[in-house]
Order: C-alpha cells, then structure tokens, then sequence
C-alpha cells in the first residue's frame, strides 16, 4: 500500500479547512518552526504556510489572541495592521506596531 493510499489517494487532496496551529513562547521557536516547515512547501501571509506535503500550518506568538484583542484599539488595529504586511510573524515588529513606536 502506498502512502497516498492511507490518505484517501488524489481523490482527497489536504486543504486549508484542516490546518495545526502552533502557539510559540519566542520569537526563536517561530524562526526555527518556520525554517523548518517552509522546507519544500510555501510561506503564506499573517504566519500561514504550506508544508512539502501541502498541510497548512499558523505559526504563531503565544501573546497573539492579546495584541489584537486588546481593549485599547488603536493598539488592536496597529497590531492587525502590522500582522498583515507580515508572512513570519515578528514578536517584536507587532509589540511596537500596537505600543506606536
């Protein structure tokens, strides 16, 4: 049996409506997890990517939900804005981004 085969063969292809997401502590483990599931596959934009094998993936901050959730919002909508220039999300670029430096 060939690998495609446990997976319902080309008749059933892996689309956005099943994706990981992965809430990272640093700005390293979004690096790291990036590099790695890029590899072979495409970056998407706003921490999205497609792995080799076509699953879809966010990478993303653990303080994310709280950046663009935040009660004060010219902070959420500077944050939103910078989030979406973005493909790797940058911790740091989004912390200013909502403090407006």
């Amino acid at each position: 049996m060939a690998p495609a085969d446990l997976n319902g063969g080309p008749v059933y292809q892996l689309t956005e409506a099943f994706s990981m997401s992965v809430d990272c502590e640093t700005q390293a483990e979004i690096d790291e997890l990036w590099e790695a599931l890029c590899a072979g596959g495409t970056a998407g934009r706003c921490g999205w990517l497609k792995d080799r094998f076509g699953l879809s993936w966010q990478i993303i901050p653990k303080g994310l939900g709280i950046l663009l959730g935040n009660p004060d919002l010219a902070k959420s909508q500077r944050a939103m804005q910078a989030m979406l220039t973005m493909s790797k999300l940058d911790i740091e670029t989004l912390q200013r981004a909502a403090d407006g430096v």
